[in-house]
């Protein structure tokens, strides 16, 4: 019979032996934390004491083995893979929640990715947002969301409820999060994968308007820019007539994690998100 997860007030006796250096003891203790599913940020706050610097490190790595176990039994591999995603935004915001819930610390308290979206929905319904330029405008030419420069190499960008909450991202990560605010205005915004950089793509009395959502949300013409007067490549031009299905933006998604922790030397997390991103490349 496998155990009870542990309550509140074992959960507290927990805590205070994070510190204990005895191989059993932090044998023990990982073990029960791990019961918890690798998230104990709606208990925390409800603890009479308070956790150090050390001591919130120490339970976010005791906690991460039981969230790359979460990701990889709920992973849903749909059949042919990436291109079985189809044009299935529900089951592409699922894969994006379980990829936050993984690089979520467990610590700290947030709201989930879909319940922080909903509220951005809202909000920009409220101020009046009727087309896909207006969010465009309320989400980033009034800075509600930004580039995150300082690191962009960071694999929470990835992370889209810790996006919101902070309000930066990478380009691909503020792409997504315009086009799923817009999914729930039903409003057309379309991705582009570009070499090197991710972008959407948007319509005005029907011109096609490419939107650089890492650099304020800047509105270029797409005629203009394909022109051939314009030293853009020819895979260049491809990619700004073109659109991205929503499985290539889950893979583009994973590579961009994989590259992350590869830079960072989290060889285990690495090799984990490659089995995700193998399970989608792969057809059947």
């Amino acid at each position: 019979m496998n155990a009870l997860p542990p309550d509140p007030k074992e959960i507290s006796a927990l805590l205070r032996l994070l510190d204990d250096d005895t191989p059993e003891v932090r044998s023990v203790v990982a073990g029960r934390l791990a019961e918890v599913g690798g998230d104990l940020s709606e208990i925390l706050p409800g603890m009479a004491r308070g956790l150090s610097g050390r001591e919130k490190e120490l339970l976010a790595s005791m906690l991460l083995p039981a969230r790359r176990r979460t990701l990889r039994e709920e992973w849903i591999t749909p059949g042919f893979g990436s291109a079985g995603l189809g044009d299935d935004w529900e089951l592409f915001e699922s894969h994006l929640r379980l990829i936050s819930d993984f690089l979520h610390d467990g610590l700290s308290l947030r709201q989930p990715l879909s319940d922080a979206l909903d509220l951005l929905a809202e909000e920009a319904q409220e101020d009046g947002v009727s087309g896909p330029n207006d969010l465009r405008v309320f989400l980033f030419e009034r800075k509600r969301l930004g580039p995150n420069a300082e690191n962009y190499y960071d694999p929470r960008n990835s992370d889209l409820a810790w996006c919101l909450s902070e309000g930066v991202s990478n380009p691909i990560g503020l792409g997504v999060i315009y086009m799923l605010t817009g999914q729930r205005l039903g409003l057309e915004i379309e991705g582009i994968s570009f070499p090197g950089h991710f972008l959407c793509r948007i319509r005005e009395d029907g011109y096609p308007l490419i939107v650089d959502c890492y650099d304020k949300g800047c509105i270029h013409s797409q005629n203009v820019l394909t022109d051939p007067s314009n030293e853009l490549s020819r895979e260049q031009r491809l990619a700004l007539e073109g659109s991205a299905d929503l499985g290539s933006i889950l893979l583009r998604i994973l590579n961009n994690l994989m590259d992350a922790f590869v830079r960072l030397g989290r060889s285990e997390d690495a090799a984990l998100i490659g089995e995700m991103r193998d399970s989608m490349a792969a057809t059947r």
